[in-house]
């Protein structure tokens, strides 16, 4: 498969043109625009081969997606930060009516005041509407998750959230190995799913109903999300045996013997891996896959590694509280035999990750007492 040239965005859109959407719906916004500018381009030059459709807000485009999705449409939009506020009664509207959604969110800070940097808290803020949530770690795997998301949200009904950190992934450019659009269509098929809304067949859907009933429908939709693990890894096998690459819900490097590691996820997992060489004496695990919450996973490697600290670096506030991945670890691992210590880095707002700021929260951790949680601009 021939290697080109992208940024993280330019990665996305690609997936998309290879995977046979039947609607793309488009709504710019800083720093998601190059997205929909990438996919925009391939439709001007009849190579995109589905309808593009430009609407007039984000709400809007996933109003559209709903209603093309419920028709048996495979669907994609994209969008980041406020526009993803903007989308939110309908991001619980299309969990809700369980229809199969992809959409790319490009991570970038919520004002006030207005901020183009990265801050993971636009996607966490919609945790809990019943989205799968995926983030990855550079282009390459942007392309390869995206492809792979529309199988895994039209298997289980549910949308899907494909997440990046803007800037640091979106407009970063990397080698990335793209099939050709006949392999990459021949791996995903045709949707799989049956249409909520049929010609001529006139139907009441998705109306009042009483909290007997609700609360079915809620936990039917919890129940499938926690199957969301198995169903990605076995989609996950498929897609190396067809394209050689995998990827875990959460992937881990923990030397022997290593006690401490650092969680993270996106482009801040991509800056540890890489300074893990110079660290030495540091693991990492990377949280991939968010929503569901991979607890047994999380609880397994750091079992089995005998880990004594974790780490977190998080790229998010939960305001009043803390780092959210830092909150929904503890959550996982307190009723374990020898639970590891958790440390929170807060770099909420878009503060740059170095591997000088790693090694200063390395050396600390060794001497200190347990500190619970730490604001990354007082490491630098």
């Amino acid at each position: 498969m021939p290697f080109e040239i992208m940024s993280g965005s330019q990665a996305a859109a690609a997936a998309v043109q290879r995977t046979g959407v039947d609607l793309v719906v488009a709504y710019p916004i800083t720093p998601q625009t190059a997205i929909v500018e990438t996919l925009a381009n391939y439709d001007a030059k009849g190579e995109l081969g589905c309808d593009f459709v430009s609407v007039e807000s984000e709400y809007a485009a996933l109003a559209c997606c709903y209603g093309a999705a419920a028709a048996g449409a495979r669907v994609f939009t994209a969008t980041a930060s406020h526009g993803l506020a903007y989308m939110h009664e309908m991001i619980h509207w299309c969990s809700g009516a369980r229809v199969p959604i992809v959409m790319a969110n490009v991570n970038r800070t919520i004002g006030a005041p207005w901020c183009l940097d990265p801050d993971q808290g636009d996607s966490l803020s919609q945790r809990d509407t019943g989205w799968m949530q995926i983030y990855c770690s550079g282009a390459q795997e942007v392309f390869d998750i995206t492809m792979q998301a529309f199988l895994l949200s039209e298997e289980l009904l549910l949308p899907c959230m494909v997440v990046f950190d803007g800037f640091y992934i979106s407009h970063t450019y990397e080698a990335v190995d793209v099939p050709e659009q006949d392999a990459g269509r021949n791996f995903i098929g045709p949707p799989s799913f049956k249409a909520q809304i049929r010609p001529g067949s006139p139907a009441n859907m998705h109306g009042l109903t009483t909290g007997d009933n609700q609360i079915h429908l809620i936990r039917n939709r919890h129940d499938t999300m926690l199957r969301a693990p198995e169903v990605f890894q076995r989609i996950n096998a498929k897609f190396k045996e067809t394209f050689d690459r995998s990827y875990g819900i959460i992937d881990s490097v923990i030397p022997p013997g290593v006690k401490t590691v650092f969680l993270a996820a996106g482009a801040t997992a991509e800056t540890v891996r890489w300074s893990l060489p110079k660290l030495k004496e540091a693991g990492l695990i990377q949280l991939r896959m968010f929503r569901p919450f991979p607890c047994a996973d999380l609880r397994s490697v750091l079992e089995a590694h005998d880990v004594e600290k974790v780490i977190v670096i998080d790229r998010n506030c939960s305001t009043g509280m803390g780092g959210i991945f830092a909150q929904e670890l503890r959550s996982a691992v307190y009723d374990l035999k020898k639970p590891p210590a958790v440390q929170d880095i807060i770099l909420a707002g878009g503060i740059d990750l170095t591997y000088e700021m790693l090694e200063s929260i390395l050396r600390e951790a060794k001497t200190e007492e347990h500190v619970e949680q730490k604001w990354g601009v007082d490491l630098k």
